[in-house]
């Protein structure tokens, strides 16, 4: 391995062979590098986090107005964890920074581009493609294989799923497919992080009223706050999702 004497390493740190760490970056407690690893100035790695063999983390963005003396950063969450052939690259504009947030589950061969941002417990499949400037929320899968266009918004809770193509705005706790389509609420998810029936029901009728339209959802956002909708905190949070002007967003089929 090669260390740079730069770098600050934390306690309990396993670095494998062939594994290249270069000047200011951070590897905090009890993070474990395996082999052939390259991790490059301007990464920040919380506590515990685990990153497989052949992973490039901090590298340049694929932009061409990036120059190299840009100073930019990619911080990982604590708990995430990264596995094999993976690639983050740091922010494209000075002091700026792509992140992923913690307890994240990156798997083989996915691509986090410049200035993204993940929540927390978010997962990415084999060989997804994330986009530069992609915001994606808390408790997402991505399935694998799929792709996110540049600039687009995943709100929380949301599936998508695999070899899917998103280049629209995808809403809190839906399910996408194909080229922008949306199929209803991601049930699985919702069941699984104990959302109550009455905010279910909610939801339903939000996405009923508000994205079955071929009217703008976020004027149709004030239609269904006239009906009583958006109570509930998962209501409030889909109809919040719509605020962002000047936005286009995932529709079911034939809308």
């Amino acid at each position: 391995a090669i260390v740079s004497k730069d770098a600050e390493i934390g306690n309990n740190v396993y670095i494998g062979p062939y594994v290249i760490i270069e000047g200011r970056t951070q590897i905090s407690d009890q993070c474990k590098i395996e082999s052939h690893t390259v991790i490059r100035e301007g990464t920040m790695l919380d506590k515990n986090v685990k990153v497989d063999s052949h992973c490039v983390l901090g590298g340049h963005p694929q932009h061409l107005k990036f120059t190299p003396e840009t100073i930019s950063f990619a911080r990982i969450g604590e708990n995430t964890v990264i596995r094999e052939h993976v690639t983050i690259h740091r922010a494209l504009e000075e002091n700026h920074s792509t992140v992923v947030g913690k307890d994240c589950f990156i798997m083989g061969s996915a691509h986090v581009g410049h200035d993204a941002s993940l929540g927390f417990h978010t997962i990415i499949a084999q060989g997804a493609l994330i986009g530069g400037h992609v915001e994606i929320g808390n408790h997402v899968f991505i399935g694998g294989g799929a792709a996110l266009h540049q600039f687009v918004r995943v709100g929380n809770g949301v599936m998508i799923g695999g070899r899917t193509l998103a280049t629209y705005d995808v809403p809190p706790h839906l399910t996408v497919a194909e080229r922008n389509q949306l199929a209803g609420l991601n049930m699985v998810g919702l069941r699984r992080r104990n959302a109550d029936q009455e905010s279910i029901g909610e939801l339903k009728k939000l996405y009923n009223v508000v994205l079955t339209k071929s009217i703008s959802p976020a004027t149709l956002c004030d239609h269904a706050r006239d009906l009583g909708l958006g109570k509930s905190e998962l209501g409030q949070e889909f109809l919040k999702f719509f605020e962002v002007k000047n936005r286009q967003y995932c529709k079911p089929k034939n809308r």
